[in-house]
């Protein structure tokens, strides 16, 4: 998983031009959106396919998803659990797991997005010292360096491509190069390399099975500037999807990258692969960079963030991290003990009315001295616009950011008086349609 931390500081101004685009994104009419968006692929993050996994594992995964009412999974596929000794060798448990995956989701019309990463030790450009160490079947640093020779991975993305190509929703071209830490992409000229792999994987996968959907990026940075470096080094025309990963004001993010792609005339639909809140609080405050939330706003964000993404026209997946929580996680739908969370039946829902209601922007206004405090909240996953009007006239606004508990508190400027103003608050996703009106 990848993410980043952003401030919820209240009060920052945005430019004139960020609000055109923001309103810009929401366009579309909700009644067109509707019609085009029902084919939205709503889905969970799973464990992965490697050493360790088993079959009993796969058989629960995909019951619960069919329960979630989920149209795909997405699995990590190890590849140096696959092939751990040379190319063409293929672990045989390994194979068998993924085997019975494929079948368990194909006989609940469930199909598997297959995120294929990790060079196995023989495959590996890692430095000597870390290859020393490299045991084959087993993830280290080693395995987090790209291959060699990327032909060797477009081979077994290929072999993926025969064997399993009517069940799968897509191949996602390895996991979060732009991630800082390097726990998935290590070494320099990252982006250089990443966009070597995947113009190798790209046709080599087509060639087996031209109606495998192939996923670029896989990015946690939302900036673009990752981006814009793959795009100079010619990803273009190699991938029918561009994976995103983001946890922290996630509908912002898809806009912002959205306009990145636009830019640079890129209008492949985005893949959200990865989202979701872990309901962490109040046992711990941050996990895994994100801010813990509680158990019932995890449930409240992962439905408005499928009911928002439904009618959005640039994407097409929105993929949950994740269905089960671990003794050190808990971004699941589920306990680590198999008990289902309220996010569970929230997402279930989501899936089956997907153009349901959202979280409304709700608004307060009260005098607090010689100025109006303005609090309220609103749904989750992208910065708020507040306006404050005297007649007609709109003497100020600003942007912020909700907390984790989805609430504002706003103190508007003493100079603004405490009577004769209007106020209005709205999410830049949702446009001002969707806005909280207040006069006191």
């Amino acid at each position: 998983m990848g993410g980043k931390i952003t401030a919820l500081a209240a009060g920052l101004l945005l430019t004139l031009l960020s609000l055109t685009a923001a309103l810009a994104a929401d366009a579309n009419p909700a009644s067109s959106a509707s019609s085009r968006r029902s084919a939205l692929l709503g889905g969970v993050n799973i464990g992965g396919l490697g050493n360790g996994s088993s079959g009993a594992e796969a058989d629960s995964a995909i019951a619960y998803a069919r329960a979630l009412h989920a149209k795909v999974v997405r699995t990590n596929v190890e590849w140096s659990a696959f092939e751990p000794s040379q190319q063409g060798a293929l672990n045989p448990g390994v194979l068998a797991v993924a085997d019975r995956l494929v079948s368990d989701a194909s006989s609940a019309g469930i199909r598997v997005i297959m995120d294929v990463e990790s060079t196995p030790c023989w495959a590996s450009s890692a430095p000597t010292p870390l290859l020393g160490s490299c045991r084959p079947g087993s993830e280290s640093a080693a395995t987090a360096w790209p291959p060699v020779n990327v032909a060797s991975y477009a081979a077994f993305v290929a072999y993926l491509a025969h064997r399993y190509g009517p069940h799968l929703a897509a191949i996602e071209v390895w996991n979060e190069p732009d991630q800082a830490n390097e726990a998935y992409w290590a070494g320099p000229e990252k982006a250089a390399r990443y966009a070597a792999l995947l113009r190798a994987a790209y046709p080599a996968i087509k060639a087996v099975d031209p109606s495998v959907p192939v996923l670029a990026g896989s990015l946690v940075g939302s900036n673009g500037a990752f981006l814009r470096l793959l795009y100079a080094d010619g990803i273009k025309g190699y991938y029918d999807g561009l994976s995103v990963h983001y946890y922290t004001l996630t509908l912002d993010d898809l806009r912002s990258i959205h306009e990145t792609q636009l830019a640079n005339g890129d209008t492949k639909p985005l893949w959200l692969d990865e989202f979701g809140w872990t309901s962490c609080l109040p046992r711990e405050q941050i996990e895994q960079e994100q801010q813990c939330v509680t158990a019932k706003i995890q449930a409240r964000n992962l439905s408005d963030t499928l009911r928002a993404l439904a009618r959005s026209p640039f994407v097409a997946a929105a993929v949950v991290y994740k269905l089960r929580d671990s003794r050190t996680e808990d971004f699941g739908m589920l306990s680590a003990s198999g008990a289902r969370k309220p996010a569970f039946a929230a997402f279930a829902g989501a899936m089956s009315a997907p153009f349901g209601g959202i979280s409304p922007v709700t608004l307060r206004l009260r005098r607090k001295g010689s100025s109006v405090l303005a609090s309220g909240s609103g749904p989750v996953g992208d910065v708020m616009r507040m306006e404050a009007f005297q007649g007609k006239v709109l003497r100020f606004w600003a942007t912020f950011g909700l907390n984790r508990f989805n609430d504002y508190s706003i103190e508007l400027p003493a100079v603004l008086g405490t009577h004769g103003l209007r106020v209005r608050v709205f999410q830049y996703w949702s446009g001002p349609s969707k806005a909280a009106q207040k006069t006191i």
